[in-house]
């Protein structure tokens, strides 16, 4: 005969933290992406900070037809990440889509479910992030197409920046675009950069470029930013880490600017 086991209740009920971790980040990636995830909890989580996912649909090849086609689903991927609770940043890590799309209509549609929250891109990121490094002239590596790189081009002439070198790796699917090594990429960079530019600026939320972003910088002399580089340097400044962290490029060690 089985014996009943006497289960008993707590004398009183537990005390409750405001939250698990003092700040929240919140990440929508695609359904295809191997690289933000590993970045961001390498650069970003820690014991004040959680990382928090959601996956949205995304479809190969990457074209601007099928970028485009992300932004209706931004609003219920952003609604899923804590649901009903605020956090204190959400990042969309796609680069090429956020030109095709737009940063403010990624913004509406992410503030659609978490009001007043803000929101980051890797392309208005890295913007900010070039601005703050005093970057004017600039090399930019792409793994796109000439097709999805030729808006990239024109984002970054209408914010004013000189584009010295532009150069793209022909590629169509951002798995094979997670797919180059490290050391690829940092031998791709070194090629792109125009001995005249400010800085170098490596495209896309799938290639494994911030881990190298270091030696990059000590192989060409200037300094480098990559998509995930330059988000997670957002959103740790958005959340009130300023501590400095050279080991990961000169970025690290810059402030936010204002504005």
């Amino acid at each position: 005969m089985t014996k009943t086991i006497e289960i008993n209740v707590a004398s009183r009920a537990p005390s409750l933290d405001d939250r698990p971790l003092e700040r929240r980040i919140g990440l929508i990636i695609l359904a295809t992406d191997h690289t933000t995830e590993v970045d961001f909890q390498r650069m970003v989580a820690s014991a004040q900070i959680g990382v928090y996912v959601t996956r949205i649909p995304y479809a190969n090849p990457v074209t601007p037809e099928n970028l485009m086609k992300m932004q209706p689903s931004l609003t219920a991927g952003a609604a899923l990440i804590l649901p009903d609770e605020p956090l204190d940043v959400v990042m969309y890590s796609c680069t090429s889509a956020s030109v095709v799309i737009g940063d403010d209509r990624i913004e509406k549609a992410v503030q659609a479910a978490k009001p007043g929250v803000p929101v980051v891109t890797p392309t208005a990121a890295a913007v900010k992030g070039l601005k703050a490094l005093g970057a004017k002239r600039i090399s930019v590596l792409t793994p796109y197409t000439v097709e999805t790189s030729r808006p990239m081009a024109g984002y970054f002439a209408r914010l004013g920046f000189e584009i010295d070198r532009f150069t793209c790796l022909g590629l169509t699917d951002d798995r094979e675009m997670a797919r180059i090594s490290p050391d690829e990429v940092a031998a791709f960079a070194e090629e792109a950069m125009a001995p005249e530019s400010d800085a170098l600026f490596i495209s896309c939320t799938a290639v494994r470029a911030a881990e190298v972003v270091p030696r990059i910088e000590k192989a060409i002399g200037k300094p480098v930013v990559s998509s995930n580089l330059a988000t997670a340097w957002a959103c740790l400044r958005i959340c009130g880490e300023a501590a400095l962290r050279p080991e990961f490029g000169a970025l690290m060690t810059r402030p936010y600017p204002e504005g």
